[in-house]
């Protein structure tokens, strides 16, 4: 009788800008979280990994159980293991990445490798960027560059590439998700079957697990908050978006970590920063207002 929180109705009903933006916090979340564990606690990237996982596959979990669905298994909801092997890798890549990664520098790496990823999945399958589209997403590019590229030192070449991994998982993931009938039964799925993954993927490291508690709760915030709600929100999302303005729309996310550090890593709100922001944000709204071609 009830519908999910995250059913299919959720994109039209509450628009697409809104929860596309409550997922791109998420996922800038995600990164702020990561990288303050790493730096400021004694947590390894293992344990982050896997607790990140377990606490989202059980948060997730918790809310099928709440939501007292009236109709029977429903569509989705056994999740798929290749949408769990992706999941998987993109949280241990993007874990032990941000090791030696700052926190801008990572989610550009990320969010360039899921953009060009999916736009080359877009142009495959023949869509179109109307003009005015791609002007946004061109703006989108300009502000990334104004932010990131002067000045910034190169990064490490392991991290780097773990990072560009990551990218191309969530890529992955993403794409698995669009059409999906119920995102919030099917990232719950994907979640729990993530986490034995998960293991076998941190085995090598068994021996160095450290636990923090301050380390341990940013994992759980990502997991439970910020990874489990975010994702099926972006499920959500991604039914009203096309696979080029969801590769665009991620674009926000080094401007928004970016921005999270100014506030809770005391790092400088420069002009450049300001002008990114502008940029980025102005270009990603043309992206998602104009309807792509097919």
């Amino acid at each position: 009788m009830n519908r999910s929180l995250f059913q299919t109705s959720t994109a039209t009903a509450m628009g697409i800008v809104p929860i596309t933006t409550i997922a791109m916090l998420a996922f800038a979340g995600n990164s702020v979280l990561c990288r303050l564990a790493l730096k400021n606690t004694d947590i390894d990237a293992a344990t982050f990994s896997m607790l990140r996982l377990a606490s989202g596959a059980l948060v997730l979990w918790l809310l099928l159980a709440l939501r007292k669905r009236g109709n029977g298994n429903g569509n989705g909801n056994t999740g798929s293991w290749s949408g769990a092997l992706a999941l998987s890798i993109y949280v241990v890549a993007f874990t032990f990445a941000y090791i030696k990664l700052d926190t801008g520098m990572g989610a550009l790496l990320l969010f360039g490798a899921v953009q060009l990823s999916m736009l080359a999945y877009g142009f495959l399958r023949g869509e179109r960027l109307a003009p005015l589209a791609a002007a946004g997403l061109l703006l989108s590019l300009a502000g990334l560059v104004v932010l990131l590229l002067p000045g910034a030192s190169t990064p490490p070449t392991g991290s780097a590439a773990l990072m560009i991994a990551a990218g191309l998982a969530w890529a992955a993931y993403s794409l698995l998700g669009r059409g999906v009938v119920d995102p919030l039964a099917l990232t719950a799925a994907n979640f729990r079957k993530a986490v034995p993954i998960a293991l076998v993927l941190c085995l090598p490291f068994i021996g160095s697990l450290r636990l923090d508690g301050w380390g341990a709760f940013y994992a759980v915030l990502s997991g439970a908050v910020a990874s489990g709600l975010g994702y099926a929100i972006w499920y959500s999302a991604l039914r009203g978006l096309s696979a080029m303005q969801a590769s665009t729309v991620q674009l926000s996310v080094p401007i928004l970590a970016s921005l999270a550090g100014v506030a809770l890593l005391s790092e400088p709100l420069t002009l450049r920063i300001a002008i990114a922001s502008v940029a980025v944000l102005g270009g990603i709204s043309l992206v998602l207002c104009t309807k792509a071609k097919t």
